[in-house]
């Protein structure tokens, strides 16, 4: 499968997040973290301040106003549904394009697998280091939104 959705950045990003490949739901979407789920969209209102986005329009205004850069890991995968853990077949994304178009401060992957692979395609290209937050995916039962948000608090630093 092919990542359908382009990368939201522009000059003035910051920060790069990176998840590993889209949820069945962002597919759908054509949008990042689609699935009403997932608390990423809730994680960085509270950290940036402001209103949880409703639609795309507002989440990618959100993200450039805040100067944050959003992508993931693969282009290209054999995935089963959203299971992350069923990727295989990876074809890393090239981050090229956003790292000499922006100033990207940090990297920061979303969750053990987008960590995972960005240190095994990724990082030995670009040399640049990746800071793992924990997963906003429901499937990370073990963290609550209130832990979320204190462990992505980390991002504000590099914006």
């Amino acid at each position: 499968m092919i990542h359908p959705i382009a990368p939201v950045y522009d000059r003035d990003s910051r920060v790069l997040i990176l998840g590993s490949f889209p949820s069945v739901k962002s597919r759908e979407q054509q949008f990042f973290y689609g699935h009403k789920q997932n608390r990423f969209w809730r994680v960085l209102a509270r950290i940036l301040e402001c209103e949880v986005p409703e639609d795309i329009p507002q989440k990618r205004a959100m993200l450039l106003t805040h100067h944050v850069a959003v992508w993931d890991v693969i282009a290209s995968c054999e995935i089963t549904g959203s299971s992350d853990a069923s990727i295989r077949d990876v074809k890393p994304n090239d981050l090229s394009a956003i790292l000499s178009a922006a100033d990207i401060r940090a990297v920061y992957t979303n969750g053990r697998k987008a960590h995972q692979l960005y240190r095994k395609y990724i990082f030995p290209e670009n040399g640049r280091e990746a800071y793992l937050l924990p997963s906003t995916s429901p499937a990370n039962a073990a963290f609550s939104l209130d832990r979320l948000v204190e462990e992505w608090k980390i991002i504000r630093a590099d914006l």
